[in-house]
């Protein structure tokens, strides 16, 4: 491996511990090395704190070796005042003379300007390295960024005949949640919920299974919880409507409904595209990733929109023979792997 690939790539690594607590920002990561060796190391602070660069900065004991050191970032450093200053400023201050950057900043306040202020200040950057490592590691941010919407994660299980739920007069018989998939695999959702900015769901799956949508079989943030309820059918009872956390009611355009500090109120045109408005919404909200959780007509709404990114897919062992079928998807397979005695199949939008 060439010295500057493996820099970005320790870089990237860092950057993947700000998953779930950065964003809206980008989960930057950054190492900074000073004759051939590693003397400081940052990634991004939850949202509103220090950037990866600052944070790597901080822990440098003696700045005077910042002089002739080379800073190694997976992402362009920003070059406006957001939360916190620029981190290009910084990094001209303190006269860095090299900076080696993965990949160039989509964010239209950014795009290349912070690179022409290193420049400006005197410094050499290289830019380009693992591009491609890190385009899939900022992949929430720069779709956010470059297709004005988050990025889509679907998720649903199925049994081995292809069912996501028995049928109705099974669900009448026992009323309680049916586990298609084993307990490790639900604790995998969590750990994926604990690094999306916000979680879906439909009408049918709040007032079937009444969910939490939460992380509480995993460490983390719970996600923000959308959910579609065109005639105001689920009522305070039901888990989605109890805080924390932040939680979007989405119903039909004409309904109004009382709006608190957690509880926020979306209104659509449930007649037309449902996923493109509700990525238009996501996005005013500067929600840069959602997981869809179901149920099967909400995943079919963004499958058969073309609005999605990835489709995370669970087979459990047994099998329904009648019931609620589980939607197809056709992609690029990226991944399968086994959970338990589940089978884990992750396919992307390859369209």
């Amino acid at each position: 491996m060439k010295i500057h690939e493996k820099y970005i790539s320790r870089a990237i690594e860092l950057g993947r511990n700000a998953m779930g607590t950065a964003a809206p920002n980008p989960m930057v990561g950054c190492v900074i090395v000073c004759e051939g060796k590693i003397i400081a190391e940052g990634y991004t602070s939850p949202y509103g704190g220090p950037h990866a660069e600052v944070n790597a900065i901080n822990t440098v004991s003696d700045p005077s070796v910042l002089s002739r050191s080379t800073l190694y970032v997976t992402l362009e450093p920003c070059s406006h005042y957001g939360k916190t200053p620029p981190c290009a400023d910084l990094i001209r201050k303190l006269k860095i003379p090299r900076v080696v950057i993965g990949l160039k900043d989509p964010y239209e306040q950014v795009a290349g300007r912070g690179i022409e202020h290193l420049k400006e200040g005197g410094a050499e950057v290289i830019s380009g390295i693992l591009e491609q490592e890190c385009r899939e590691h900022h992949k929430r941010f720069l779709c956010f960024h470059e297709e004005k919407r988050p990025y889509i994660i679907l998720k649903w299980a199925q049994t081995l005949d292809g069912f996501m739920a028995p049928d109705k007069k099974a669900r009448t018989k026992d009323p309680s949640p049916y586990w298609i998939t084993g307990k490790s695999s639900r604790q995998l959702v969590h750990q994926w919920r604990s690094q999306e900015q916000a979680i879906l769901v439909g009408t049918n799956t709040v007032l079937e299974d009444n969910p939490r949508l939460d992380v509480r079989d995993w460490h983390g943030r719970s996600p923000t919880r959308i959910f579609l309820d065109p005639e105001l059918r689920i009522d305070g009872e039901y888990h989605v409507l109890q805080p924390p956390p932040l939680t979007f009611r989405v119903t039909k355009k004409g309904i109004s409904t009382r709006e608190t500090d957690l509880l926020k109120h979306w209104t659509i045109d449930f007649d037309k595209d449902i996923a493109l408005q509700l990525c238009e919404l996501m996005y005013g909200e500067n929600i840069n990733s959602v997981i869809v959780e179901g149920g099967a007509r909400t995943l079919e709404a963004f499958i058969q929109a073309g609005l999605w990114d990835e489709a995370r897919v669970f087979t459990g062992t047994t099998r329904f023979g009648t019931g609620l079928k589980a939607p197809e998807i056709k992609g690029k397979i990226i991944r399968e792997s086994k959970i338990g005695t589940d089978h884990l199949k992750i396919v992307r939008n390859d369209q």
